[in-house]
């Protein structure tokens, strides 16, 4: 007796994920802190440095950018 689940429950397996669920945003305000590791970079002067020059250039949507 096999334990998967039916065929008629699985999902297609070309089915595309949503858009909606692609995006990693919460609805919350990104910080340099949260850019910096999303980048996978210690959290350093110079890298916070960098995250505020990148979040000041391209908005929130830099976080984004970095996450698949």
């Amino acid at each position: 007796m096999s334990t998967s689940e039916p065929a008629a429950s699985r999902p297609p397996e070309d089915r595309t994920t949503p858009d909606r669920l692609l995006h990693a945003r919460t609805g919350t305000d990104v910080s340099p802190e949260d850019l910096v590791l999303a980048s996978g970079k210690d959290l350093t002067p110079h890298n916070l440095e960098w995250a505020k020059r990148k979040l000041a250039a391209e908005g929130p949507s830099a976080l984004e950018k970095l996450l698949p």
